[in-house]
């Protein structure tokens, strides 16, 4: 069982995300590469969030094909190209994720392998 953890000597977080989660010992980890905002016939919409939605989808087929969901969830590291994008971005990531929602980081970086990329995302989940 994850441990969602909120210390109350430290600030609320911003957003929908955990400060910290514990993760027991003799879990599987599940490591999910980057994916990105491309679908399987090599659409790239331009909005953050229908890109940041393809990119969680991507995280739940590999999760299912794990036999994880996203309450499995322990981590999220996100990339956007733009600060503009974190409206978008914040919408799909809330979307995906269940209560109480994992440890996440977003950051804010200069760019993709193409340009028509605007987010990135990955993930750390864990199932005993």
């Amino acid at each position: 069982m994850l441990r969602h953890l909120l210390p109350a000597l430290i600030r609320r977080p911003f957003a929908r995300y955990s400060h910290a989660v514990e993760v027991p010992a003799g879990a599987r980890l599940l490591l999910v590469s980057g994916q990105l905002g491309i679908s399987a016939d090599d659409a790239i919409p331009d909005s953050a969030e229908q890109q940041a939605e393809i990119c969680f989808r991507a995280i739940s087929a590999c999760l299912a094909e794990a036999g994880m969901s996203a309450a499995d969830v322990v981590r999220i590291n996100a990339y956007v190209t733009d600060r503009a994008h974190m409206a978008g971005y914040m919408a799909a990531r809330d979307r995906f994720t269940v209560d109480p929602p994992p440890a996440s980081t977003l950051m804010i970086v200069s760019g993709f392998t193409r340009p028509e990329f605007k987010v990135e995302v990955e993930v750390l989940a864990a199932k005993a």
